[in-house]
């Protein structure tokens, strides 16, 4: 039996990753973030004060990642790090939305809604609720 490389999980997943993030970077462009940092951004919206470890683990990405875009933010005035205290956190560094991060967060739903509108559209055999099940599923192994 010969393997169909072509068909490889995990080459299928990361093309597939990396054309949707490509396609969101594009459409973020005239926001001036990348799609990480969209992210990142929304993460904080949801939960402010937040330390990069919990911020990482939440939108699955790296911790060094996480701070050289949390930096890149920061210089744009979208986030602010401030003190963590004592207790739980230690010194971990704990970030927030700026004013002008959540303005331009706000400002950025719409275009993002629509762009999830159209993805899901291209998702149409499967649907799009079987892919996203088993891409979480996936996601816990």
């Amino acid at each position: 039996m010969q393997d169909d490389f072509s068909q490889c999980l995990v080459l299928n997943t990361r093309m597939a990753a990396r054309a949707v993030t490509r396609r969101a970077d594009r459409k973020l462009r005239p926001f001036g973030v990348t799609a990480a940092q969209f992210n990142i951004l929304g993460a904080l919206r949801q939960q402010s004060g937040r330390s990069v470890t919990e911020i990482a683990n939440s939108i699955a990405m790296d911790r060094t990642t996480l701070s050289r875009n949390l930096d890149v933010l920061e210089r744009k005035g979208l986030v602010e790090t401030i003190p963590a205290g004592t207790g739980l956190h230690g010194n971990s560094r704990l970030s927030q939305l700026t004013e002008k991060g959540g303005e331009l967060f706000e400002q950025i739903v719409p275009e993002w809604r629509n762009s999830q509108a159209e993805l899901r559209l291209t998702l149409k055999e499967p649907g799009f609720g079987e892919v996203l099940a088993a891409l979480r599923q996936l996601s816990r192994i």
